[in-house]
């Protein structure tokens, strides 16, 4: 089967959407099909099978930003890869963000699935739901990564929707070189927004134990005044924006994974992401994190924006082997659930039943 998957987001960045489409291409071919990526790139393509399409103009979505490119030029370039590589199915992932996915929901001929990622708010929905509801019409199958992303898609767009989850490339953690460390490791991944709850993770430093690290990883725009605050505790270590590579060694590396975010949270990538590389995972108890890890389980979830139930529980997972041990063999089991070889083999079916 020759398969195009379009992506709205500038492959080039990091991102959960980028991340699921390039996994899931990879997946896709290892069964032995034909797949294609196409969508914006600010640099040399990520990965081999990708057609770029233009550069990114970041706009302001649901508190954060996402690069997108609704220009002209990139649409002119979407509708020449969809008549040059004759797919047999196009699968457009958050199929109504403006740029090559909407492009690809007008002009495609051939049919057409979606997978909706997004939860929480979303002011395009609000605005223009009329549109919005004719473009969703054209898709043959509309799927959501979870049920909150079913029920803000649903609530403005109608129709149904089915559930399907974000996978992992388990080996590709599972297999990664531990990164040395010679303290007891925290890890935080991810943009430096308010959302994110960086700030509380840094606010949960007195209840640490002394001798902690904590590594933290990617930039944004509140990246000096988070710096700022913790400028005199030297346990911080500042990484910067980090590739793939560096990123899977130290998540083997780690004691610890923290996702403190706030609100917006569709699926925990990042939580199935270390549980795939063994490490025990800390995070804020949102929705779309327990579609991940269960609380006790496979993760232990506090309410967010608490920084002293996040501390207490990180210095638990720090201190206490056996409840660490627990924590990584239930996550291990949980990536192979949640694997993309196993998402990739759910899309494949759907994509015979609309071709």
């Amino acid at each position: 089967m020759r398969i195009g998957l379009v992506c709205p987001y500038s492959l080039s960045l990091p991102g959960g959407v980028q991340g699921q489409v390039l996994g899931l291409a990879r997946s896709l071919r290892a069964l032995g099909h034909e797949v294609r990526v196409l969508g914006p790139c600010d640099g040399p393509p990520p990965d081999g099978g990708v057609t770029p399409l233009g550069m990114c103009v970041p706009l302001a979505a649901n508190g954060s930003v996402a690069p997108i490119a609704p220009d002209l030029p990139c649409a002119l370039r979407t509708i020449r890869a969809l008549r040059d590589e004759g797919f047999d199915v196009v699968h457009l992932h958050e199929p109504l963000v403006p740029g090559p996915c909407m492009t690809s929901a007008v002009m495609a001929s051939a049919p057409l699935v979606g997978t909706f990622h997004a939860a929480g708010e979303s002011a395009a929905y609000r605005y223009a739901p009329g549109p919005l509801r004719w473009l969703a019409g054209r898709l043959a199958v509309r799927t959501a990564v979870s049920a909150d992303a079913v029920e803000l898609a649903s609530t403005h767009l109608g129709g149904t929707y089915l559930q399907t989850f974000n996978g992992v490339e388990v080996g590709r953690f599972a297999k990664a070189t531990p990164w040395p460390t010679e303290r007891p490791t925290i890890l935080f991944v991810g943009r430096h927004e308010e959302r994110k709850g960086l700030a509380v993770l840094l606010a949960a430093l007195p209840h640490l134990p002394a001798d902690v690290e904590l590594w933290v990883a990617g930039d944004g725009p509140d990246t000096a005044a988070l710096r700022r605050s913790v400028s005199h505790d030297p346990r911080v270590t500042w990484l910067g924006r980090i590739d793939d590579e560096e990123r899977n060694s130290r998540l083997r590396g780690a004691d610890v994974l923290c996702a403190p975010s706030l609100r917006g949270e569709s699926f925990g990538v990042v939580l199935l992401e270390a549980m795939a590389a063994r490490t025990p995972v800390v995070a804020s108890d949102l929705p779309g994190y327990a579609n991940v890890a269960r609380q006790g389980r496979e993760g232990l979830l506090v309410p967010p924006g608490d920084a002293r139930a996040l501390g207490a529980a990180l210095s638990l997972v720090l201190g206490d082997r056996a409840i660490a041990r627990d924590l990584v063999e239930a996550g291990a089991l949980r990536a192979d659930e949640l694997s993309m070889d196993s998402l990739a083999s759910r899309y494949l079916e759907l994509y015979r039943t609309v071709t």
